[in-house]
């Protein structure tokens, strides 16, 4: 189903190195707008970002968890939002596996099909025949829904329910539904502190129906249950892409201080800042930690994707990357926090990428899948308290 060459990986991160500088200069408008404008969108569609998870087989490009993580960290260099937007777009065709063959196709008829949604099972699904047709009633409210406005198809966590609203067990559960932009109702509601440009309004169905096929199930009872990307632990797979991308603001904030030090001379001094020894010292000590806590990242990473390769991960694989996930994004929140301080009022300003990652990461850093509970959890299976742990 794929219609376009693959490139390499290397390839696409290289692209992603050379977006850096257009995202940049677009920032301003990104927030304002408070989501991606759409022929950015496109163009992040166009080269392949929005199908970087799925495999060749289902429509994407296939690579690898570790360069899908680089990728995000590439962009988000360049802005916070965008890089979020192409996390969230990316994951949410990891489902394609799952779903009817017909609906995959109609889904493909367009190459760069830009996909958004949601998780979590914040809707419910009543079997409902309509014409004959099989088919579900929908309803549900869907919140951070990021990428929702540059969407082709929505999609959102459901479990299914009897005609009196009671959860309707089966062996094979329906998980996620697929609308069209035009069923839901987009409410505009983002109006945050940070990742303004992410689009992450919560939308709502009422009473939608939709035909079977737009729903998926899960994709580990699916002919492609035993390909690489569906054995690699799935909230690994959600949640590295939130460190990743808080180690490129880092990264950024990092090069800015660096440069504009040289630059500055603070109020009541006459040397430039680049000359303070305790800027010298932080500035060590920062790239220290970013390249322990990003070399700790990625190699937890390769190490689960090479064990992925011929079978499911181990709880001690989630454990890992689940810790040091959470471990990256703290040192990223580290570095930015103190070089947004060590700049002084020149943070504050919109001409400086200090003041808007320090907001996109701390809001980045909210997010459930890299909250404290998950070391909280890993910790009890240290213990030897927890042998399952499925919320690694």
């Amino acid at each position: 189903m794929n219609v376009m060459a693959k490139q390499t990986e290397s390839e696409l991160l290289d692209i992603a190195d050379q977006l850096r500088e257009e995202l940049v200069e677009r920032s301003n408008e990104i927030d304002k707008n408070r989501y991606l404008p759409q022929d950015l969108a496109d163009k992040l569609a166009a080269i392949g970002f929005y199908r970087l998870v799925a495999p060749e087989t289902l429509g994407g490009l296939g690579v690898s968890p570790e360069f899908f993580c680089r990728i995000c960290e590439s962009l988000a260099t360049g802005n916070g939002s965008t890089a979020w937007c192409v996390f969230i777009g990316a994951t949410s065709q990891y489902l394609f596996g799952a779903l009817p063959t017909s609906q995959l196709k109609k889904m493909l008829a367009n190459p760069n099909v830009i996909t958004s949604g949601v998780f979590a099972d914040s809707g419910t699904a009543m079997e409902e025949k309509r014409d004959g047709q099989p088919g579900y009633l929908i309803n549900g409210h869907w919140r951070w829904g990021s990428g929702c406005r540059n969407a082709e198809w929505i999609s959102g966590g459901i479990h299914e329910i009897d005609l009196t609203g009671e959860p309707l067990k089966k062996n094979a559960p329906l998980t996620r539904v697929f609308f069209r932009p035009e069923e839901v109702e987009i409410l505009d509601n983002w109006h945050s502190s940070g990742m303004r440009g992410s689009g992450s309004s919560d939308y709502v169905a009422k009473d939608i129906w939709v035909p079977a096929e737009r729903l998926a199930g899960d994709v580990q009872d699916s002919e492609y249950a035993q390909l690489p990307i569906y054995q690699f632990p799935k909230f690994a797979l959600l949640g590295t892409p939130i460190a990743s991308i808080c180690l490129g603001m880092a990264q950024a904030c990092l090069d800015e201080v660096l440069e504009e030090s040289k630059r500055k001379t603070p109020q009541g001094s006459r040397r430039p800042l680049s000359l303070r020894p305790s800027l010298h010292i932080a500035v060590a000590e920062s790239e220290t930690i970013l390249r322990s806590a990003r070399e700790l990242f990625y190699a937890d990473i390769k190490e689960s994707w090479r064990r992925a390769q011929s079978g499911p991960g181990s709880l001690e694989d989630r454990r890992l990357m689940r810790t040091s996930t959470v471990h990256a994004v703290n040192a990223a929140l580290n570095v930015i926090d103190r070089m947004y301080t060590i700049m002084g009022g020149s943070s504050v300003y919109e001409t400086s990428c200090l003041q808007r990652h320090f907001r996109d990461a701390h809001v980045a850093s909210q997010h459930m899948m890299v909250g404290e509970p998950i070391m909280e959890l890993a910790g009890r299976v240290m213990l030897e308290l927890d042998d399952q742990a499925f919320g690694l």
